[in-house]
């Protein structure tokens, strides 16, 4: 009993999910780092995201999808989410400190 025990132990620790909902917000995020970077850290032309105030990403995405804002590109991207997942992407930006 003792060896199944220890043969399974790791099995189920390794096989546990990681939590869904910041999973999700770190695939969208995956999109923004090729012009914003790494961790929302830009090199060359992008601008640096990361760490900055939520409430003040959020109300940039907010524009850019409503049109409010000019925007090249950004106003694409911004449209394909909810005004809830631009939020989400913005807390995750913010809190890369």
């Amino acid at each position: 009993m003792a060896l199944l025990a220890a043969v399974a132990w790791p099995w189920g620790t390794w096989a546990q999910a990681p939590d869904p909902a910041a999973f999700q917000v770190k695939l969208w995020a995956a999109s923004c780092m090729a012009c914003h970077g790494t961790d929302g850290r830009a090199e060359g032309t992008g601008l640096t995201i990361g760490g900055r105030p939520a409430p003040d990403l959020l109300t940039k995405l907010l524009g850019y999808k409503t049109g409010k804002l000019p925007a090249t590109i950004m106003h694409q991207h911004a449209k394909g989410y909810s005004d809830d997942e631009l939020s989400r992407i913005a807390d995750y930006f913010s809190s890369l400190k």
